[in-house]
């Protein structure tokens, strides 16, 4: 009986744990930068469903939630407007930085991106982040 006790209780904690933490940088993650992507990214069918999913859907950058929102249709006029892309120098860019865990907060929150997030994002800004 009490180590059904204990497992719920730490069932408890650990769920207690994500909710008050969530949407709150906890540590830094670095992620290496693999291949350069060549080929053309669109914005529209490769990099705004990963920012829905992750970013907007998840509840902390949506309309409404903790800034910048990222919701659907304002992503890339948050992006390129908001200053958070630059095309002069795409490897110091605030989303690109913050992706790869090298910025002020590390997006998502307590997750390592796969490599190949991070490098479509960049392809996108060095190809002059176009609405496509």
């Amino acid at each position: 009986m009490s180590k059904k006790i204990i497992a719920i209780t730490l069932i408890l904690v650990a769920v207690s744990l994500v909710l008050f933490t969530s949407c709150y940088k906890v540590t830094t993650l670095t992620v290496a930068n693999d291949a350069e992507i060549t080929d053309e990214i669109s914005f529209s069918k490769d990099l705004a469903p990963l920012f829905a999913t992750s970013c907007s859907v998840s509840g902390c950058h949506s309309s409404g939630g903790i800034k910048p929102d990222l919701s659907a249709e304002k992503l890339f006029s948050t992006l390129v407007e908001g200053n958070y892309v630059s095309v002069d120098e795409p490897e110091k860019s605030s989303v690109y930085l913050s992706l790869t865990g090298n910025g002020k907060v590390s997006m998502p929150v307590g997750t390592n991106n796969p490599s190949n997030i991070n490098n479509l994002v960049l392809a996108w800004i060095k190809q002059g982040a176009k609405n496509n």
